[in-house]
């Protein structure tokens, strides 16, 4: 069973749409007696069947593409039978509101009770024969559309490739951005050992005075050690004073 939304019955469904719109403006047409208020809708209901007729023979075209190879498209050949018998019946529809409003314009205009009649086969589904004729139509237009198709591919491949070097270009320069972070860590790094150097070289000095005192502390005498401190609380506030006061 085909999917809700298979694009088959997406375009079917606008173009029931198309022809409900078509026949409500041929019933107006139908039972308007003003000559000037039908001229208009007559003039409206050939428009709309252009546009209908179009659109079913694009239609069809897909359907004979599709009909080469059903199981590609996940159908079956009844299914494929069903929607020409489909196209058909719309085409029979339109060309049948075509024929009135185009009598209504020319020379011999129909009678009330031809349109009547027109509009019964209006209502009527189109017979096998019809359906072959349909069939023939699709088959001769089959290969104008794979051409059509095929330039629209061309112009999907070209826009791919318009995004793909735009796609480039962005990650060159996130690459650039990614090498620029990557010195700038290097360069903290080399910082970092660096002052890991100083602090273990700044650790032994300090090491080695703190000997050096202790040892000088255990030769000196009592009032010699308190004469050390002395000396050495003055330094640290001569220091001091040299290190935040100038």
């Amino acid at each position: 069973m085909p999917s809700a939304q298979d694009p088959f019955y997406v375009v079917k469904e606008e173009i029931q749409d198309s022809i409900d719109k078509l026949q409500s403006t041929f019933h107006q047409w139908e039972n308007t007696p003003d000559a000037g208020e039908r001229s208009h809708l007559s003039k409206e209901v050939l428009t709309g069947c252009e546009s209908i007729k179009w659109q079913v023979d694009e239609l069809d075209k897909a359907i004979a593409v599709a009909s080469r190879d059903p199981s590609w498209y996940g159908i079956d050949e009844l299914e494929i039978e069903n929607r020409k018998r489909w196209t058909s019946s719309a085409r029979t529809q339109v060309r049948t509101v075509k024929k009135a409003a185009e009598a209504e314009n020319g020379p011999n205009k129909t009678n009330h009770a031809s349109v009547n009649g027109m509009h019964r086969e209006l209502m009527r589904h189109p017979n096998s024969h019809q359906s072959d004729i349909s069939n023939n139509y699709a088959a001769q237009d089959s290969d104008d559309f794979i051409e059509s198709e095929s330039d629209r591919q061309m112009l999907l491949i070209k826009r791919q490739d318009e995004e793909l070097d735009e796609l480039t270009l962005s990650v060159q320069r996130i690459g650039g951005v990614g090498l620029t972070i990557h010195e700038e860590l290097l360069a903290q790094e080399k910082i970092i050992d660096e002052l890991g150097s100083e602090m273990d070289s700044t650790s032994n000095r300090l090491d080695f005075v703190q000997k050096k005192v202790g040892m000088i502390m255990k030769k000196a005498s009592v009032k010699g050690q308190i004469m050390m401190i002395l000396g050495l609380l003055a330094l640290f506030i001569f220091l001091f004073i040299l290190v935040f006061f100038t």
